[in-house]
């Protein structure tokens, strides 16, 4: 068993690999931890993100879901699994995550301009559009909130 002071130094180690693209290197990394730790919830998320990041999309969101059973109310890896979810177009299941973590912080920008997201994705412009405002009005200088605003917009006038 690793210490904690270990743990996070391999963690920041395979977080780096991963950065650099050298993915190989950050999972050897990451199933170290997990072989030593099984329900260390840093790594199950940052090999989810890792696993996503590369295409494998469906298998990152098993280790969501391990970090989940262990926390239903872990706001990485809820983000994590609900990006995943968006991804592969199931956009209510993402929102499901999306809203879990709201329920948790309301003003949790993230959660809500990727609820935007998924629910432009539905075609619900008018919903999105109200969830990017509310993200922009925690952070005014929320690019993707500002982008997507301004795309919701754009949608609308055009169906006028």
């Amino acid at each position: 068993m690793y210490t904690v002071h270990k743990i996070n130094r391999l963690l920041e180690q395979a977080s780096d690999l991963a950065s650099l693209e050298e993915f190989d290197e950050a999972f050897h990394i990451y199933d170290k931890i997990l072989s030593s730790d099984p329900k260390n919830i840093n790594a199950l998320i940052d090999k989810g993100i890792t696993l996503q990041r590369i295409g494998k999309t469906n298998q990152s969101i098993k280790y969501f879901d391990k970090a989940l059973k262990i926390n239903p109310k872990n706001i990485d890896g809820l983000i994590g699994k609900g990006s995943a979810l968006h991804a592969l177009g199931k956009f209510s299941d993402a929102i499901v995550c999306y809203d879990t973590i709201l329920e948790i912080n309301s003003k949790f920008s993230v959660a809500l301009a990727y609820k935007g997201l998924s629910l432009g994705e539905q075609g619900k412009i008018k919903d999105a559009l109200k969830y990017f405002k509310m993200a922009l009005a925690i952070d005014k200088d929320y690019d993707l909130a500002q982008v997507s605003k301004k795309k919701a917009l754009e949608l609308l006038k055009s169906k006028k």
